[in-house]
């Protein structure tokens, strides 16, 4: 087997590791972020859900300070 050859398919496997490597590194930054899009849009529907509820009770006091003053 001629030296070239042999050097070539060392760096080629070189290069093919570091072209994998990148690939995983992208589909991990990816992956983080939709992790952190899912979280901040249930951080939302959490806030949403607590406002409503703050509101419902909130009628709820006015409407049994009504029937209470009946």
């Amino acid at each position: 087997m001629p030296i070239w050859l042999k050097a070539a398919g060392k760096w080629g496997s070189i290069f093919a590791i570091l072209a994998l490597i990148i690939t995983l590194l992208k589909q991990i930054i990816t992956f983080i972020g939709f992790l952190t899009t899912a979280i901040k849009i249930l951080v939302v529907l959490a806030f949403v859900a607590m406002f409503i509820g703050v509101g419902l009770l909130v009628f709820k006091g006015i409407a049994n300070s009504r029937n209470a003053s009946d």
